[in-house]
């Protein structure tokens, strides 16, 4: 299985890098059963959504004043 995703945190967790070494363990990188692979961060060439919280990012940037809590924001 190949997983793609952007470069945020919790995609870093130990947690997840011990659950990775788990499914993975005593094979070679050719042979592991889950594959990660990670976005350049803030490439919308390579991730769709980025362009999606670019636009969430710049209103909020706008309108800041006007967002007095996240509900306001969604």
């Amino acid at each position: 299985m190949a997983i793609f995703w952007d470069g945020a945190s919790y995609h870093n967790s130990q947690e997840f890098k011990e659950y990775l070494m788990i499914i993975n363990q005593d094979i070679s990188e050719d042979e592991c059963l889950i594959n990660c692979t990670k976005f350049a961060p803030n490439a919308p060439d390579q991730n769709p959504v980025e362009d999606i919280w670019l636009q969430a990012k710049n209103f909020i940037r706008q309108f800041y004043h006007l967002c007095n809590s996240f509900e306001v924001v969604k």
